[in-house]
C-alpha cells in the first residue's frame, strides 16, 4: 500500500509495521489519518473526526424537551409545547413503567430549582450554602437568594423575555445599576437600587419591543416587590422578596433535603 507523500513534509514509512512520527513534528490536537500518522494539511477531514456544532434549533428544542421532562414551561415558548404534548419527551413519555424513588423526586426538584434561574450547579450550591447560615428556613432564603440575581429581575421586570436573553444583555454590557455598568448576569441586587438600560442602546429592537410592553402578557404578574417603568426601560428593587411572592415552581424543602443528604 502505498503513502501519498508531500517531499516538504518528508514523510517516514512505517517500520515492522508500527508507524513513525513524521518530521517536522505537527501539534497533537491535529486529526489522525487512517493509516496512523499524523494528519498532513492537505488530508481531507472525515465527517466523523470532524466535532459536532450545536445550532440554535437544537438548543431551543433542548430546552422545550427539559421543560416537558421537568413538568414546567421555562420559556413562553415551552408553554405552547407543554400545551400541546402534557408528558415528558422520549418514546416512553405518555408511559410510566415506575414510580419515582425519594431521591428521584429531590433530584427533579432540585433541577427545575435550576433550569428556571439558568444557572449551574455550583452556582447553586454556593447560593445554598449562604441560604443555611442565614436565621429562618432554608429553602426559602435559598429561592430569595436567587430572585435578587440581576438575570432574574430582568425577566420579572418584562424588559427581558427569558433568562438566556436576560444574561445575553447583561453580558453583552447593555444594563445599568445605580448608573454603573454591569456585565455579570449573577450580580445581585440590593433594595433601593436601579436597573436601567444603558441610552445608546435603548434604541436597539429588543429594548424598543420590551418598551412597548411586548412580553407583559407572555410572563407572570409583576411582583410587589418590584417597581417597574416599561417605556424608560426601568426597574427598582423597593425591598427584599419574599418567598410567596416569587414565581417560581418548586417544593424547596425537598431542595434541602437534597443537598443535606449528600
Amino acid at each position: 500500500m502505498r503513502l501519498r507523500t508531500r517531499p516538504e513534509l518528508e514523510w517516514i514509512r512505517p517500520v515492522a509495521g508500527r508507524p513513525v512520527a513524521p518530521t517536522p513534528l505537527i501539534s497533537h490536537d491535529v486529526p489522525v489519518c487512517p493509516h496512523g500518522l499524523t494528519r498532513p494539511p492537505w488530508y481531507p477531514i472525515s465527517s466523523s473526526i470532524r466535532k459536532d456544532t450545536v445550532s440554535t434549533k437544537s438548543r431551543t428544542r433542548s430546552k422545550t424537551r427539559l421543560s416537558r421532562a421537568l413538568g414546567i414551561a421555562l420559556t413562553p415558548k415551552a408553554a405552547k409545547y407543554l400545551e400541546k404534548r402534557p408528558y415528558a419527551p422520549g418514546e416512553h413519555g405518555r408511559t410510566k413503567r415506575k414510580t419515582d424513588s425519594d431521591y428521584a423526586v429531590r433530584l427533579r426538584e432540585k433541577q427545575r430549582l435550576r433550569a428556571q434561574y439558568g444557572i449551574r450547579e455550583a452556582q447553586l450550591k454556593i447560593a445554598f450554602e449562604e441560604a443555611r447560615r442565614r436565621q429562618g428556613l432554608t429553602g426559602e432564603n435559598l429561592v430569595e437568594i436567587l430572585e435578587t440575581r440581576l438575570d432574574a429581575l430582568l425577566v420579572r421586570s418584562a424588559i427581558a423575555r427569558t433568562t438566556a436573553q436576560a444574561r445575553q444583555m447583561v453580558v453583552h454590557r447593555h444594563i445599568l445599576v445605580d448608573g454603573q455598568l454591569v456585565d455579570r448576569p449573577s450580580f445581585r441586587v440590593k433594595p433601593g437600587q436601579l436597573i436601567h438600560v444603558k441610552a445608546k442602546s435603548e434604541g436597539t429592537e429588543p429594548f424598543q419591543v420590551a418598551a412597548a410592553g411586548g412580553h407583559v402578557d407572555l410572563l407572570p404578574k409583576l411582583p410587589p416587590y418590584l417597581e417597574v417603568e416599561l417605556d424608560k426601560l426601568q426597574a427598582r428593587l423597593v425591598r427584599a422578596p419574599k418567598r410567596i411572592e416569587i414565581p417560581v415552581t418548586c417544593e424547596v424543602q425537598l431542595v434541602v433535603e437534597y443537598y443535606a443528604a449528600r
